[in-house]
């Protein structure tokens, strides 16, 4: 069979990859007693005299709930949230293999910003943060904003920012290899969705001082009027004042010259000939899944030096998986009430010295690192 059909028969088997397990024996009349009624009555005036106590005596502390409307499930696309449950299932198991957090999926059945902000907002005090999952742009974008002013726990749209973490983790790896510095290079995005704004912001607050985005209609610029949208023309406005230099208007403009390409866009977009066109020891990140912007042995062809994509099957793949388990151990341990460029940073930085050596190959560590978690927990914490 392929991964594909062992994988839908492994979820038939076992009907999906969650269960409850209790973490208190319940084996006795005095265990009942301890664990529900009377003892328990205890547990709840204590919360009630003093809320703070709810992070020390239930689950709270360690949950997180990871929240989608299934708009953007994957490479799948809008398939609704129902269609989307085996990958927020996914999600929480690999919470619970890498960093011991217990991770539950919220489905919600309606794709309007506002019904999914008071949606969480009302079950937010069962857990200690929310992870939004595969919510199409721009809808993910005011729904972190707003979730994020409006509740006291921290959340993050795994889809932008941890992408963006090790985007940037594995960037600085990549630039270390080719002997480049981040302040010097020229950086093409090409998508920009959740993924490659959040990408691109980041890069800013590392350093990067030229950098362009692009969409299906070219280089997003200050006051383009076609295909804009807010977020869209708040990073032109940031990214022009630190470079107002042109840089033509189509990707085959933008790539020539540049140092760095990352895509998080759509298969087959690029040639050997256009990273021919790129600098010396150019970089591409090529994350398109399953199919991405171009294959590694045609990237090398046309003269990069290092490739990354998203996928398992090749060297360096950027997954953020490396990141959210350990980006949410941490603000659960350290009670953070918001992720922070701070935090992101530290985050990036952590994942990014793991590899102590860096080569073309070896960018970025492996998911099943032994120490990933707890090196990025720690990182943000101590931001």
């Amino acid at each position: 069979m392929s991964i594909s059909e062992e994988s839908l028969a492994m979820h038939e088997l076992y009907r999906g990859k969650l269960e409850i397990a209790s973490r208190v024996p319940l084996e006795t009349v005095e265990d009942l007693a301890r664990a529900y009624t009377p003892g328990v009555a205890e547990a709840c005036l204590t919360i009630a005299k003093d809320p703070s106590r709810v992070w020390d005596l239930t689950m709270r502390g360690r949950s997180v709930a990871i929240v989608t409307d299934g708009s953007a499930v994957l490479g799948l696309g809008n398939i609704g949230a129902e269609a989307g449950l085996p990958v927020m299932e996914g999600k929480a198991v690999i919470y619970k293999k890498f960093a011991n957090v217990d991770a539950w999926p919220i489905l919600i059945d309606s794709q309007d910003a506002s019904v999914i902000v008071e949606t969480v907002k009302h079950i937010a005090p069962t857990f200690g943060a929310i992870h939004l999952e595969d919510i199409a742009a721009p809808r993910c974008f005011e729904v972190e904003e707003r979730l994020s002013r409006e509740l006291d726990i921290p959340v993050l749209h795994d889809d932008q920012h941890a992408t963006a973490v090790v985007v940037l983790a594995g960037l600085l790896n990549a630039l270390h290899v080719v002997g480049k510095a981040i302040q010097d290079v020229r950086i093409v995005i090409n998508g920009a969705g959740a993924a490659g704004l959040a990408s691109a912001h980041l890069l800013l607050d590392a350093g990067a001082l030229h950098l362009r985005v692009l969409d299906t209609k070219g280089v997003i610029t200050p006051g383009r009027m076609e295909g804009m949208n807010a977020y869209k023309e708040a990073f032109a406005t940031r990214a022009f004042d630190r470079d107002a230099t042109s840089w033509g208007s189509t990707l085959a403009e933008a790539l020539r010259g540049s140092d760095v390409f990352l895509g998080v866009s759509q298969p087959g977009l690029l040639r050997a000939e256009d990273i021919a066109t790129m600098t010396p020891k150019a970089i591409v990140f090529a994350m398109a899944n399953p199919t991405p912007e171009i294959m590694p042995v045609e990237a090398l062809a046309g003269g990069a030096a290092v490739v990354a994509t998203g996928r398992s099957d090749f060297p360096n793949q950027v997954n953020n998986a490396l990141v959210y388990p350990g980006i949410f151990l941490g603000a659960l341990e350290g009670r953070k009430k918001s992720f922070t460029s701070e935090t992101k940073l530290a985050a990036a930085h952590a994942v990014a010295d793991l590899i102590a050596h860096p080569t073309a190959a070896e960018i970025l560590p492996s998911v099943f690192h032994p120490n990933l978690a707890r090196t990025v927990a720690d990182a943000v914490k101590s931001v």
